[in-house]
């Protein structure tokens, strides 16, 4: 379980990242909640491609710009997204203990909304945006990818008026379905194998109705369509935290509605991670083709 909350090395970056000429434009205010501001940051490669990722700096439904104990911004885990032209939007949501899973799920609709009535701003075609994240940071990839939907036209704040669709989705080991987590009737709304990360679910005292009604309108699976944008998935065969059945279930569904492109990659004998993922170039680099044959490259 330690494995959902391991935090990786922080990379201190000022001004430039390791890429040359990248431009980094720190704690972009995307929204606001509670008197507290929603941040990200920015880069912009030297050589822009016009297309947008939203890297979702997520895991044990946890983030931070910096803060050593959560998940945080890592310019160098960007690096490959950058030389390839991507401008990457480092997502920092709100998190539990004090937010709980719907909220931070909220907070990514509006991120993609912000991002793309800003899309001028930071030079970027608001029609190829993709998202990606791991473990937690999975699971609201793929909420994002399964149900971003049109803005209201009436809105006050003109970010509302925005899609807060995707055109591509990748992630590393999502939740997918909290009410068969690992098997049928297996719940995993703060039990079973994420019983230490109860908290995120708000659920501690909740009857079993009250489990199943949030399980399911939490968990991905449940809303695959066939307008599912092109997903790739990566999984390790024994991850004991999420299931590798999640994924593999998850790409079934899309297959059944008619889903015109998932993709999953099963990494043999590996857990919950392995080693530091975001710098495995087999891993990387897969997500970054993924991205070039689904954004940079598709047809309008």
């Amino acid at each position: 379980m330690l494995l959902v909350f391991t935090v990786l090395p922080l990379t201190c970056v000022a001004g430039e990242s390791q890429t040359t000429g990248i431009r980094r434009t720190e704690d972009v205010i995307y929204g606001r909640k509670f008197g507290m501001a929603l941040t990200m940051d920015v880069f912009q490669s030297a050589k822009p491609n016009s297309c947008g990722l939203l890297f979702l700096v997520n895991g044990g439904w946890l983030s931070s710009k910096e803060t050593p104990l959560m998940v945080t911004i890592r310019p160098s885990d960007y690096q490959i997204f950058l030389e390839r032209g991507y401008t990457v939007f480092a997502v920092v949501t709100s998190s539990q203990p004090k937010f709980k899973i719907p909220e931070l799920m909220q907070d990514v609709d509006r991120a993609v909304r912000f991002v793309r009535a800003n899309a001028k701003r930071f030079e970027v075609n608001p029609r190829r945006l993709g998202v990606l994240g791991a473990s937690s940071g999975g699971h609201l990839t793929l909420s994002i990818a399964t149900r971003g939907g049109p803005g209201k036209p009436d809105a006050p704040d003109p970010v509302d008026r925005e899609s807060s669709e995707v055109q591509a989705a990748a992630c590393f080991f999502p939740p997918t379905d909290f009410l068969n987590y690992g098997g049928p009737g297996k719940s995993g709304v703060g039990e079973g194998p994420l019983a230490p990360l109860e908290v995120a679910f708000g659920s501690k005292g909740f009857s079993t109705a009250e489990r199943t009604v949030l399980g399911r309108e939490i968990s991905p699976i449940y809303f695959v369509t066939s307008k599912l944008p092109p997903t790739l998935i990566i999984h390790g065969e024994r991850d004991d935290v999420v299931p590798l059945e999640q994924s593999e279930r998850f790409v079934q569904r899309a297959v059944e509605v008619g889903a015109s492109s998932v993709k999953l990659i099963v990494r043999p004998g590996q857990g919950h991670g392995w080693g530091d993922f975001w710098k495995s170039t087999e891993d990387v680099t897969a997500f970054t083709d993924w991205f070039d044959q689904n954004l940079r490259d598709r047809r309008e």
